[in-house]
């Protein structure tokens, strides 16, 4: 009697673990009941009321499509009690027949599947290669393109009404696409800058459409400029395998791409704007490895590029670098012990994250266009007149709150003369109990003095934007001729420091605050900062400074 009936719509070749979760079942119209899947059965097979003495099977490689999963399944079943039967196998009635001769066939033929689908899985990457090669277009045309389509060449595919196309270029999207390639190398315009430009007239500039409708934004973005910059088919090959499709979606190294070995359509760049204007995926600038690591597991020392620079706009205290997932972070976690009383402590998420890349362009960007950038006495002219315009916040008086920062710091130092003299007790119980009460009054005034610290660091911004400045500063700095990204990353923190680099970030609107400070002093320490890097940054160790000519050399400094 049949009791019970398992059965997925999946593929065998999965762990044991991601059994059993398809819902691909479902999308048929099957008549046989379904009591779960291959989990359920596992799961039911171990209980000692079980409704069921044995499991019967179509096949044995039906069971998985990998020889281990199979006869991992086999063992579970036979642990519990529970026979494991083939339809197309002898069946002993009381299950005490010759096992030796059955067990050879099963093996072998749990080996043959496996082997089968190795094989399928061969052949049909060679048949995506030689499609490839052709000229054949895999998915859906990249932006700029249109599909010319063919009939397909398999006589039963073609009748059908099954296609195969190659790629064309759009008439109306196609020059956007140069476009983009030139404001990014000619111009050397950001992601953002780029989108910010093309937004400005969207009929000239149509961003792309979704592939399902309703998922546009309607405009261009920085991710869709980063898409097309990264997609090596607007150079006229074909290329696949660029990311795993079937483990997350993820980038595929260069080494493991398929190019057609000539170009199978009409280009939109060139090769050479191509390697000018692609992010090349490599190991972020940031971490270095110290030293090699001889075994699995090992910890491995990194240094990040903008650390003690970031500051988290809710609770003023630095941002730490963090190292996830190949790719670098920097967080906020205060923790409870220690900022319980904070007055901003509960309304601070557990944890705030912000990826070191967005960041870092950000930066890049600001040094690129407002510091270094030939438009940068406009950009400040107009910021300066803005904050003119605007009337200062009241109430801001520095002067106090570096009197009430210097108390704190005296008080913790009276503290921590308590803690030397108070030590000559001869009870140790007295001595632990009043070691942790001074401990938690000097992390207290610690932590008010970093709040202090934090608001005379938000006033001086503040009173300094609406101060103004001596804006003939920006002339005596000499403009980049080079991209920040390209710059060592002891060169660009040099670069960080010289401008006294401070940026806060609020996680409530994903919005960073940079801020930097010019001295008057700081044109001539520019030459000494890039003089370690020279020769690294510019091939044949020529100058990435362009000198401008400098102005009046008494000014004074000026934020």
């Amino acid at each position: 009697m049949i009791v019970a009936h398992f059965y997925d719509v999946e593929s065998g070749r999965k762990d044991l673990t991601s059994r059993g979760k398809s819902t691909a079942h479902e999308r048929f119209t099957i008549s046989i009941p379904r009591d779960g899947g291959i989990s359920d059965l596992l799961e039911e097979a171990g209980t000692p009321n079980r409704r069921f003495a044995a499991v019967i099977c179509e096949s044995i490689e039906r069971v998985a499509r990998r020889t281990y999963f199979g006869t991992k399944v086999e063992h579970e079943l036979e642990q519990n009690g529970v026979a494991l039967c083939a339809a197309d196998e002898p069946i002993s009635p009381d299950g005490k027949g010759r096992k030796a001769t059955p067990t050879l066939t099963r093996r072998v033929k749990q080996a043959v599947a496996e082997w089968y689908v190795l094989q399928m899985l061969e052949l049909s990457w060679d048949g995506f290669i030689v499609h490839i090669q052709q000229g054949w277009n895999i998915g859906k045309p990249p932006y700029g393109y249109l599909a010319e389509r063919f009939p397909h060449p398999v006589p039963t595919r073609r009748a059908q009404g099954d296609t195969k196309h190659r790629l064309v270029p759009d008439p109306v999207c196609g020059p956007v696409v140069t476009e983009i390639f030139n404001l990014r190398v000619i111009d050397s315009l950001s992601y953002r800058g780029i989108a910010d430009h093309l937004n400005q007239d969207v009929d000239r500039y149509p961003p792309p459409r979704p592939s399902r409708a309703g998922t546009t934004a309607g405009h261009w973005t920085a991710s869709a400029v980063r898409s097309i910059l990264e997609n090596p088919k607007y150079t006229g090959y074909q290329v696949w395998n660029r990311r795993a499709r079937k483990t997350g979606n993820k980038v595929n190294p260069i080494s493991e791409w398929i190019w057609s070995p000539h170009p199978t359509h009409e280009a939109l760049v060139t090769l050479t704007q191509f390697d000018a204007a692609w992010p090349i995926i490599r190991p972020h600038s940031g971490i270095r490895k110290r030293e090699e690591v001889p075994r699995k597991g090992r910890s491995v020392s990194r240094e990040y590029t903008l650390r003690s620079y970031i500051r988290c706009a809710l609770c003023g205290k630095r941002m730490y670098g963090k190292f996830s997932k190949s790719r670098t972070y920097y967080s906020c976690q205060p923790k409870k012990d220690h900022h319980a009383d904070a007055d901003w402590y509960a309304t601070h998420p557990h944890a705030i994250w912000i990826s070191e890349r967005a960041l870092l362009e950000a930066i890049h960007a600001f040094f690129e266009e407002r510091i270094f950038g030939p438009n940068r006495a406009q950009l400040l002219a107009t910021q300066l007149s803005e904050a003119e315009a605007t009337p200062a916040p009241p109430g801001i008086d520095i002067g106090a709150l570096r009197e009430k920062e210097a108390r704190l710091a005296q008080a913790k130092q009276r503290l921590m003369d308590q803690l030397t003299e108070g030590d000559d007790e001869g009870d140790p119980e007295f001595t632990a109990e009043f070691r942790r009460g001074i401990r938690r009054q000097f992390d207290q005034l610690e932590r008010q003095r970093r709040a202090v610290r934090s608001k005379i660091d938000g006033a001086e911004v503040v009173v300094g934007a609406h101060q103004g400045g001596d804006t003939a500063l920006l002339d005596a700095i000499p403009r980049l001729r080079s991209r920040m990204r390209d710059l060592p990353v002891a060169i660009q923190r040099g670069i960080y420091d010289a401008f006294r680099l401070h940026v806060r970030y609020d996680h409530r609107g994903r919005r960073a605050e940079i801020h930097v400070t010019i001295a008057a002093t700081l044109a001539d320490g520019l030459p000494e900062i890039m003089g370690s890097g020279t020769a690294r940054s510019e091939p044949g160790g020529t100058q990435p400074f362009v000198a401008c000519p400098r102005q009046d050399s008494n000014l004074r400094p000026s934020a």
